[in-house]
């Protein structure tokens, strides 16, 4: 039997696939780089979004570095904000790495860090409230300097509660690489929302000549600073 036509269009098939093939590989490439590209972006917003509300909104290290500002003036109160920002990035650097599976298995950890924290926003409290209310004067008021920022954040409860929910939500897998990308945008987006708040407080300056003016001011902060303590007690 002769076999028709079947010598002629199978080589014919065979090439349309070879040569057809990639260039619909080639067809879909950019669709899949555009693809991954828009949920990098949309992962990276999201990231800074989250980063942004927590760091931005009012709390006892936002109202410190408004403190020193209106006080000792940006340079010093930048100090305070590089300080807790890398305090706080380590912090969350350490949870993502695991040091939330160690509150977990020993829950009184989580208690004792509760109750430091108060400790430490009543005695900030302290500070504000019995300053003298001189500007750019070395007594009183809160300590204003790279450690002391630091330390704010690992005795702030707001900063365990923004690490840990924060790396729930985008390194719950545990991925390191993705722990890091979370932590390089979060301490760009809190080293900016901070140094807002400290700036703020230079901008206070010109109205805060007056000492009695200070003391008002320090008070209305110290009385925050005891609202929020009494607020992670109730809690």
């Amino acid at each position: 039997m002769k076999n028709r036509g079947l010598p002629a269009v199978f080589p014919f098939q065979m090439m349309q696939i070879f040569f057809n093939t990639p260039a619909l590989a080639l067809r879909n490439v950019p669709h899949s780089i555009s693809s991954e590209v828009g949920v990098m972006k949309s992962l990276y917003l999201s990231m800074a979004a989250f980063a942004l509300a927590a760091s931005i909104s009012p709390g006892p290290v936002n109202l410190v570095s408004l403190s020193t500002g209106a006080r000792h003036g940006l340079p010093v109160a930048m100090r305070h904000v590089a300080g807790a920002t890398l305090g706080f990035t380590l912090l969350l650097v350490l949870i993502g790495l695991g040091l939330h599976q160690l509150l977990v298995l020993l829950p009184w950890l989580t208690t004792a860090i509760q109750w430091a924290g108060v400790a430490f926003l009543l005695y900030l409290a302290w500070r504000l409230a019995v300053d003298n209310g001189a500007l750019h004067s070395a007594e009183g008021g809160p300590v204003a300097s790279f450690a002391g920022g630091a330390l704010m954040q690992w005795l702030n409860p707001k900063a365990w509660l923004a690490a840990i929910a924060g790396t729930g939500a985008f390194a719950a897998d545990g991925d390191a690489g993705r722990v890091w990308l979370f932590a390089a945008i979060y301490c760009v987006v809190c080293y900016l929302s901070l140094a807002c708040w400290a700036i703020a407080g230079t901008c206070l300056q010109p109205y805060l000549q007056a000492p009695q003016r200070v003391r008002v001011f320090n008070r209305v902060l110290a009385g925050l600073l005891v609202a929020s303590a009494g607020y992670l007690v109730l809690a």
